[in-house]
Order: structure tokens, then C-alpha cells, then sequence
């Protein structure tokens, strides 16, 4: 267990992290195990619970995302669920094997005011479990991020998505500097950044090695590695699936590249096989989601992880192992106040392909 500190890392150039990217199969997995073993218990995985707490009704335009307001699926939308339904559902994970939550909000950004402090409240009692709390809201201010860390927030997730380049081509209504902006506010406290991306949007091997040259200079405690599930009513429902190979490449080179970090096999699980995601294991994946839905998209079922974690003789990592518990201050003792921002957010308002280019 560790604070966060300051630390000296050889970060690579996106030429390196490609060369290691298009390495020999063989090699690239033996290397990448190699590393993993140095840093990390190769027979011990972190399960994650994820919760949409709210769903649906979002304004961004992300080329992948079925929760946007403006494509035409069918999910279930709801408004944001109460403190205790959330309880339960993390109760419930804990006693599933799973040490952290993860609660996502489909908002383009966090605003001030009930929403907020309700989520706020959420942390807290989460907290109170003695589980990691991790929570995906899109943007926020640095003041937003000093009262998720005084309420308990151990993690925050934003994701990158995929190079500053190719992101002009899944979504048009935030720019690339606000993530890195939103991550910059969340650096500014205690809080632990997951932050990663997703592959199969029909961005190139460049693009991936781009990507990850980001997230190497900002070294993230954790970076999923997601592969796109193409949804019927978005721009990218007909995306060919990624292959097992890909998925395994990426998830060795973030390994390579980001040897302290968790790397996360995030969504595309279900359609993976066993030995497919054994694969992942050995080349470096140390954490899943477990639960049968990814915010909106399926994951296979609990009792088919724990059957496999037998297999493999892997084992669920306990909470607070990489970094310490974070102390909760309960409302009522709160030094921080929201100050009612409005930050000006990108909206760049260029043309989205959300087609391979």
C-alpha cells in the first residue's frame, strides 16, 4: 500500500511504443508477462463492480455510445438513483468478490447542486464499506474534484478514448484538452486517475501507440483497456469486431509501456473466450468488471468469472492494496462549498465521422 508520490519514469515516444506494439506475438507476451511479474502478483486480479446511476439522456455525440440523447437505441433510461438503491447494489457486488465500485453518470459535465451532493452522499456510504469508490461523471472543476476526495473518492475515471488525433473522429462536442484538463483537476488532490481507451473504432496501430504515449506521460493508476461493442442505433453499430490478437497486443504493450499501472480488461469480455482472456491475464491484465452490464453493454455473468478465476487460480484482489483509504468528512463537516461554476467546456462543433478513416 502507498500514498501517491512523485516518482522519476522513462516515458516512451510513440514511435518506441509502436515498435513494441508490432513486436513477434510470442515475444510482445513473453516481455509483457516478464514485466507484469516484476510489479505486479500475477495470480491476483481486481474485480470492479459498475453502476450506471444514471442512464441514458446524455448530449454528447461519442460516435460509440449508446446513451446519447440524439442516437435512436434501446436502453432504459432512469434518473439518478437514490443513495440507498446504490448501497444495495454495492453490498451486493462486495459479496460477489468484487473490491470497488464504479458509478457512472451519463452527463457531459458535473454541475453543482442536489445531483452532485446526492452523489456525494454515495461516496460516503460506499466508502463506509470498506470498498474502493470510483466514479465516471464526465468533466469537472478542480473544486468539484476536492469534494469528491473529501467525501471518499479514491478513483476517477476518465477515459481518453483514443489519440488526439483520431478523437476528432468519434466525437465533436469536447475537445481532447478537456480530458486532460478534467485529469489535471483531479491531479490536484488525493484522488487516483483511471484513465484509458477504447480499440475497434477503426483507428489505426499508430493511433493505439499514440494513445498510450498520452497515458505515459500522465501514469495513471489504472487504464482500461476497452474493445468496442458496436450497438444498433449508433454510427459505429456495423464496426467489425476486434480480434483476440489486437485485444492481447494492446493490453501487453499498455503493459510495456505503463508497468506500475492496473491495466484493465474492460468491456468486449462476453464475446471473448476463456483462453482468450487467459491470454490477457498473462500478458498483463489485472482487473475486470464483473456483473452481467457494462453501463449498457453485456458482461458476462459472476459465477462464470469465479469459475474461471478457479481455472486459473487467480485470485480477487482485496481493497486499498495499491494505495491507502481514503478518510471520509461527512457533510456536516465539510470545509468546501460548491461555488455554482460554469466552466467553459469545448464544444467544437466540427464534423464527426464515426467512420474508420
Amino acid at each position: 500500500m502507498k500514498n501517491k508520490t512523485t516518482k522519476t519514469y522513462n516515458f516512451l515516444t510513440k514511435e518506441q511504443i509502436l515498435e513494441i506494439y508490432n513486436m513477434p506475438f510470442m515475444d510482445l507476451v513473453y516481455k509483457a508477462a516478464a514485466v507484469h511479474r516484476k510489479y505486479h502478483d500475477p495470480n491476483t486480479v481486481q474485480i470492479s463492480t459498475l453502476i450506471s446511476i444514471k442512464t441514458g439522456g446524455c448530449p454528447e455525440d461519442c460516435a460509440y455510445c449508446p446513451q446519447a440523447a440524439r442516437y435512436h437505441t434501446d436502453i432504459k433510461k432512469n434518473n439518478l438513483m437514490s443513495i440507498e438503491e446504490v448501497r444495495t447494489e454495492a453490498i451486493r457486488a462486495k459479496e460477489e468478490g468484487s473490491s470497488r465500485i464504479c458509478m457512472g453518470a451519463a452527463w457531459r459535465n458535473v454541475k453543482d447542486g442536489s445531483e452532485f451532493e446526492k452523489v456525494l452522499e454515495m461516496v460516503r456510504t460506499i466508502n463506509k464499506l470498506d470498498m474502493e469508490v470510483c466514479c465516471t461523471l464526465g468533466m469537472i472543476t478542480e473544486n468539484q474534484a476536492k469534494r469528491l476526495a473529501e467525501a471518499g473518492l479514491y478513483a476517477y475515471n476518465h477515459n481518453l478514448d483514443s489519440s488526439e488525433d483520431y478523437y476528432k473522429n468519434i466525437i465533436s462536442t469536447r475537445a481532447y484538452q478537456d480530458r486532460l484538463d478534467t485529469i489535471h483537476n483531479i491531479r490536484k488532490t488525493n484522488i487516483t486517475v483511471c484513465s484509458g481507451g477504447i480499440i475497434g473504432m477503426g483507428e489505426s496501430a499508430e493511433d493505439r501507440a499514440a494513445m498510450l504515449a498520452v497515458l505515459c506521460q500522465l501514469q495513471p493508476a489504472s487504464v482500461p483497456i476497452n474493445a468496442l461493442v458496436p450497438v444498433e442505433g449508433t454510427p459505429m453499430e456495423t464496426q467489425k469486431l476486434v480480434s483476440i490478437w489486437e485485444m492481447v497486443r494492446m493490453i501487453s504493450t499498455a503493459r510495456i509501456a505503463i508497468p506500475e499501472t492496473q491495466v484493465r480488461l474492460s468491456a468486449g469480455r462476453k464475446k471473448m473466450s476463456k483462453e482468450g482472456q487467459a491470454l490477457c491475464f498473462l500478458a498483463g491484465a489485472n482487473s475486470i468488471f464483473a456483473g452481467d452490464k457494462l453501463l449498457t453493454t453485456p458482461n458476462p455473468d459472476v459465477n462464470e468469472d469465479m469459475e474461471m478465476f478457479k481455472d486459473l487460480g487467480l485470485k480477487p484482489q482485496k481493497p486499498f492494496e495499491k494505495y491507502k483509504q481514503p478518510v471520509t468528512v461527512e457533510a456536516e463537516d465539510s470545509k468546501l462549498k460548491p461555488l455554482g461554476e460554469k466552466p467553459k467546456w469545448s464544444r467544437p462543433g466540427r464534423k464527426r465521422t464515426g467512420k474508420p478513416r
